[in-house]
């Protein structure tokens, strides 16, 4: 088996249908193949020992190049314990930095030692060129504990779902908060969702942030069954799952309502108050307990709001922009087209964004200047992660890019800003990499240690997402200030501020306060758009 990437033709290497994979048949592999062998813990070394049973690659030994802390071990703990209880899912949502894989990993050994088991699924966050091998070297580091270890990305589902696995970690847990993707289906189907809870594997969900409210958390409806001691039958449905989630729910006590696009989350912020301690405590309060979250030791994470004065033409575009949005969100209204809204609000964010582009790269600028390395959040690749990095590359700046699928090789990147041979990342990513200063690299450098600042071009509408990127940076015992850019006296300040207020809600352990999201919905007249309209994550 070949990982030989998308559209490049190898000699020797050739593409099978039934395996959909490139093979080499042959005793040896020739020199020139050997860059494209699979490295351990990967799908392409899965499937080349499947293909080969009797003759698998050997496992390499652990490093030991990772050293756990305390509170991962505890963690680990915690996770056997609540597998020898019995149980079948773990929450780990620990705050960014703290250290859930490293703690996933040992938990899932002691797990698999604990219950024979056989495989262990790691289902990974993108991008795959940083994430993939974070989790491979980790498992390497650590050890295999005498288990087949897999790693994916959520993506890849489709090539792992006719296998077993007897334990499954699912990092970045709160990617399955929506149950109407074909990336749920293949989940449900994996993870044993709907199976008896002595049928299914242990999982190992790991998020810090796991929802905007109590109705995205159908991942977790397993654990909820079992602790209230419920069949899974009352919990999920095929047909239905999210009605019959939200039903169950309502059925414990959480407050419901009816909205155009279903069940909603109850508007009354007492409610929102025990409904969120309630479903915190259906996990917490079970002993052994079924989560775990702790907070960041360094404190969370500083954000402020970055006022941009627009001079006259600026501001002359921007209000034509804003008119012209106003006017098409009024006919989608009219007319009840979801995409047309849909359109109109990504139109008008890309172009807000695109008048801001100079100041965030003279404020970039600034702060490189005062030897600071820069963290830039973005959400639109065409209107602000290629303008914002051609801008400071013609300033003799250099940049890390991590946006755009398979434009740049992300590790590669990231390696770049973390050496400080770049002293910016723009970056589209949301989750699963690492930005933060003194890190210890694969190769055993560190990282460069000048203080990293980060920067909002575009204000994130999901609470998760922003709290997600700050975490980037703010991590590991490293304090890093982030800040919110938004055009003066617009609708762009009034959303900034919304974002700033209600960042710190999306790290609580089983949803948010979402008045902030409906607060911004109103502010753009976009409160008739389903939810998603404004949550979803953009690249």
């Amino acid at each position: 088996m070949l990982d030989v990437p998308y559209g490049t033709q190898v000699d020797g290497a050739t593409w099978h249908p039934a395996v959909k994979a490139h093979l080499h048949v042959g005793r040896d592999v020739p020199p020139h193949l050997a860059p494209y062998v699979p490295g351990p813990h990967t799908l392409g070394r899965f499937i080349d020992t499947t293909l080969n049973p009797g003759d698998p690659t050997p496992a390499p030994e652990a490093t030991d190049d990772l050293e756990p802390r305390r509170v991962q071990f505890e963690a680990a703990d915690a996770i056997a314990e609540r597998a020898v209880a019995g149980g079948r899912q773990f929450l780990l949502a620990d705050e960014p930095g703290v250290g859930k894989t490293i703690a996933a990993v040992l938990g899932a050994t002691a797990v698999g030692d604990l219950r024979g088991a056989r495989r262990v699924l790691v289902v990974a966050d993108r991008p795959a060129a940083i994430t993939i091998g974070h989790w491979c070297r980790t498992i390497t580091a650590l050890g295999d504990g005498g288990l087949e270890w897999v790693v994916v990305t959520w993506d890849r589902l489709e090539k792992v779902k006719e296998h077993a696995w007897d334990v499954i970690i699912a990092d970045e847990a709160h990617a399955l908060r929506r149950t109407s993707t074909k990336r749920w289906k293949l989940w449900a189907r994996i993870s044993g969702h709907a199976k008896p809870h002595d049928e299914a594997p242990f999982v190992i969900a790991v998020t810090a942030t796991p929802g905007h409210t109590p109705l995205e958390l159908p991942y977790l409806a397993p654990a909820f069954a079992q602790v209230l001691d419920e069949p899974m039958r009352e919990w999920t449905s095929a047909t239905k799952p999210d009605a019959a989630f939200a039903t169950a729910l309502e059925r414990h006590g959480v407050g419901m309502d009816q909205g155009r696009y279903g069940a909603t989350w109850t508007t009354d912020p007492k409610r929102r108050a025990a409904d969120l301690a309630l479903v915190r405590g259906w996990l917490a309060d079970e002993r052994p307990p079924a989560m775990l979250h702790r907070a960041a030791p360094w404190g969370p994470v500083p954000i402020s709001g970055m006022p941009v004065t627009l001079n006259p033409a600026e501001r002359a575009a921007y209000e034509a922009e804003w008119g012209e949005f106003c006017r098409e969100m009024d006919l989608a209204r009219q007319g009840r087209n979801v995409a047309q809204g849909r359109a109109a609000l990504l139109r008008f964010r890309q172009k807000a964004g695109l008048i801001r582009v100079d100041s965030t790269v003279a404020w970039i600028a600034q702060q490189v200047d005062a030897e600071r390395q820069v963290a830039c959040s973005v959400e639109f690749v065409s209107t602000a992660a290629d303008p914002i990095a051609d801008r400071l590359r013609n300033a003799g700046i250099e940049v890390a890019s991590i946006y755009g699928r398979d434009r740049f090789d992300a590790e590669a990147e990231r390696l770049r800003f973390q050496t400080g041979q770049a002293k910016v990342c723009v970056f589209t990513t949301v989750a699963s990499i690492s930005l933060h200063a003194g890190e210890t690299l694969a190769d055993g450098r560190q990282a460069s240690t000048e203080p990293r600042v980060g920067v909002f071009h575009q204000a994130r509408f999901s609470g998760i997402a922003a709290r997600q990127v700050t975490g980037r940076t703010h991590r590991d015992h490293q304090v890093s200030p982030w800040h919110v850019a938004y055009a003066e006296g617009t609708v762009e300040e009034q959303v900034g501020k919304v974002m700033v207020e209600r960042i710190a809600a999306a790290s609580d352990t089983v949803g948010s306060d979402t008045t902030g999201l409906a607060d911004l919905a109103q502010l753009l007249g976009a409160d008739w758009l389903p939810p998603a309209s404004l949550t979803e994550d953009r690249v």
